[in-house]
C-alpha cells in the first residue's frame, strides 16, 4: 500500500496591510497535526477533504501531517512563518513517504521571503529528496512563482471564483499522484505569465469577461496529451515580482506540447488586456441605486474592505453613507473587539450606544456611531455545510453581538475577523438576511456563492482600503515592469 503524505500550508498575504500576520493568527484559523487534520476536513468541500475521500477510494495510505490556515491579512512574522515550516520539515523527515500531496495558496508573503510559497516548496523538495512525486494545488488567486512549479510533479489551481470546485481539485491532486505512482502518466509542466494584470472585479468567472477565457482552458483539458491546465488570475494585493496571471499546462510526457499550449493561453489574456480593468459602482451611485429599487434585499459588496483579500474587516465607509441618506432595515458585519465587550458590559436586552468599526486604520473610514439594544452575545461559532468558498465546515468569529435599532437596523459585531463567505455567519444569529432592505458583505467575489441566492441583486461598491478594486490606488516596489495596465506601452510575444 502506497504511504501519501499531506500537508497544508495556507495564507492569502496583503503587502498593504501594516498589521502582520502572527503565530496566534495561525492557530486562530486553524494548526492541526496528524489525525486531527482528518477530523477538521475530511467532510468539507475543500481540497484536503477532496484529497482525503481520493485517497480512500485508491486504496492509499494517508499520512496527514501538517495543516495551518490563517485568515488573509498582512505579511507573515517570520517566526510564525519558521514555525509552520519547521513543523512541516520535521514531519517529512520523520516518514517514509511514496508521494506527497501539498495545499498551498500561492499568494503567501512573509516580512522576510516575498516568495514564501516557492521557499517552502524548495525547502520540502530538499527535505524529500528529487524522486519523490509531489501534486501540488494552489488558490486561483496564486502569483505562481516558477519555484513554486519547478519543485512539484503536477499542480492543479482552483477553477472557479468563488471557490466552489476547491473538493474537485483536491480529488484531481490525489487521482494525479496515484496515476504518477503507477507510472500511468508522466507529467510535465510548463508555465506562462504575460505582463498584464487582471483587477479582481474581471475575475468571476462564471461571467465575462473571465468566463470565456475558462472555457478555452476547459477545451484544452479535453485534448490528447494533456493531463491538466490551469490559471491563476493572480493577487494584485501582494507586492511581489510574480503578481498577475499565469497559465500552467500539464502535459503527458511531451515538453512542447504543454509549453506551446501555455503560452497560447497566455495570448488570449493578453490579446484582451484592456477589458481585465473593471471597476465598481461610487458609494453615492449604490445608495442612489437602492432608493430607486423596491427589490429587496440588495447586496452591496464593499470591495475596498474585502477581508478575504486581507483588509481589516472594520470599514464603515458604506455604514456612513446609510446613516446619512436614511436607509435603514440593513445588516452590517464589523470586527470591533472593543464595541463587543461594551455590549458585553451592557447585556443583553440593554440599550447601548456605541462607537463601531473605524479603529484599525484611516483607510476605511472613521469610527460610526450605532445607537439600539442588545440583542444577543454568541459565541461565534457556526457551520457552514453547503458548497461555498472557502470550502471550511466549522468557522469562529469569537464572541459576537448582536445589535438592533428601532429603524430595523441590524449591526453584528465580531471578536474575529470573518470573511462573508457564508450566510449561517448571520443565520445562526437568528437573523433573517431575505428580510433585511440591505446586506452590507466585505467582499469582492467569494460572497456571491452564498448572498447571490438571497439577493434581488448584487451591486460591486468601489469604496476605498487596501483591497479597492482600482491597482492605481496602490504604491508597487516589487512588481515586474513594464507591466500593462501601469505601463501602456508594453509589448509581449
Amino acid at each position: 500500500m502506497k504511504r501519501v503524505g499531506l500537508v497544508s500550508f495556507s495564507h492569502e498575504s496583503n503587502s498593504f496591510n501594516p498589521h502582520p500576520t502572527t503565530r496566534q493568527m495561525f492557530y486562530e484559523g486553524g494548526v492541526l497535526f496528524g489525525k486531527d487534520i482528518i477530523h477538521e476536513w475530511a467532510g468539507a468541500q475543500h481540497e484536503i477533504g477532496g484529497m482525503i475521500e481520493q485517497l480512500e477510494i485508491s486504496g492509499a495510505k494517508l499520512v496527514p501531517m501538517v495543516s495551518a490556515w490563517a485568515m488573509p491579512a498582512g505579511p507573515l512574522e517570520q517566526e510564525a512563518y519558521g514555525e509552520i515550516l519547521g513543523e512541516i520539515l520535521a514531519r517529512l523527515a520523520d516518514e517514509p513517504l511514496d508521494g506527497l500531496l501539498l495545499a498551498l495558496h500561492g499568494a503567501m508573503v512573509a516580512q522576510h521571503i516575498r516568495d514564501a510559497d516557492g521557499n517552502t516548496v524548495e525547502k520540502i523538495r530538499a527535505a524529500v529528496g528529487p524522486n519523490l512525486p509531489i501534486v501540488m494545488t494552489l488558490d486561483l488567486h496564486a502569483n505562481v512563482s516558477p519555484r513554486m512549479i519547478s519543485g512539484v510533479t503536477a499542480t492543479t489551481i482552483y477553477r472557479t471564483n468563488p471557490h466552489i470546485d476547491q473538493r474537485e481539485r483536491g480529488r484531481e491532486a490525489a487521482r494525479m499522484l496515484a496515476d504518477i505512482m503507477a507510472g500511468k502518466i508522466r507529467p510535465i509542466q510548463a508555465l506562462a505569465t504575460p505582463p498584464v494584470l487582471i483587477t479582481i472585479l474581471a475575475q468571476r468567472t462564471q461571467a465575462e469577461p473571465i468566463a470565456s477565457l475558462y472555457r478555452e482552458m476547459e477545451s484544452l483539458i479535453k485534448r490528447p496529451g494533456i493531463i491538466s491546465a490551469s490559471i491563476a488570475l493572480g493577487f494584485a494585493y501582494a507586492d511581489v515580482e510574480e503578481m498577475g496571471p499565469a497559465f500552467l499546462v500539464v502535459a503527458d510526457g511531451d515538453e512542447e506540447l504543454a509549453r506551446r499550449e501555455a503560452q497560447a493561453l497566455a495570448q488570449s489574456a493578453w490579446r484582451r488586456r484592456e477589458e481585465w480593468n473593471v471597476t465598481g459602482t461610487p458609494v453615492s451611485e449604490a445608495v442612489e441605486e437602492i432608493r430607486q429599487t423596491q427589490q429587496t434585499p440588495t447586496t452591496l459588496l464593499d470591495v475596498g474592505d474585502n477581508v478575504g483579500g486581507g483588509s481589516p474587516a472594520d470599514g464603515t465607509i458604506i455604514l456612513d453613507a446609510l446613516q446619512k441618506a436614511g436607509i435603514h432595515n440593513f445588516l452590517v458585519v464589523l470586527y470591533d473587539p472593543k464595541a463587543v465587550q461594551a455590549c458585553l458590559a451592557a447585556g443583553v436586552g440593554q440599550n447601548i450606544s456605541v462607537e463601531v468599526g473605524g479603529k484599525t486604520d484611516n483607510l476605511h473610514g472613521r469610527p460610526a456611531r450605532i445607537s439600539g439594544r442588545v440583542r444577543l452575545l454568541h459565541d461565534g461559532y457556526f457551520e457552514e455545510h453547503e458548497v461555498r468558498h472557502g470550502g471550511k465546515l466549522r468557522n469562529n468569529q469569537g464572541l459576537t453581538a448582536v445589535v438592533e435599532s428601532p429603524e430595523g437596523d441590524t449591526v453584528v459585531l465580531t471578536s474575529l475577523r470573518m470573511a462573508p463567505i457564508s450566510l449561517e455567519q448571520v443565520r445562526s444569529l437568528g437573523i433573517k438576511p431575505e428580510l433585511k432592505r440591505v446586506l452590507v458583505a466585505k467582499g469582492a467575489v467569494a460572497p456571491r456563492a452564498a448572498y447571490e441566492k438571497v439577493s434581488a441583486r448584487v451591486i460591486e461598491v468601489d469604496t476605498p482600503g487596501i483591497t479597492a478594486a482600482n491597482p492605481a490606488n496602490f504604491v508597487y516596489r516589487h512588481r515586474r515592469k513594464p507591466m500593462f495596465p501601469f505601463e501602456r506601452d508594453v509589448t509581449h510575444v
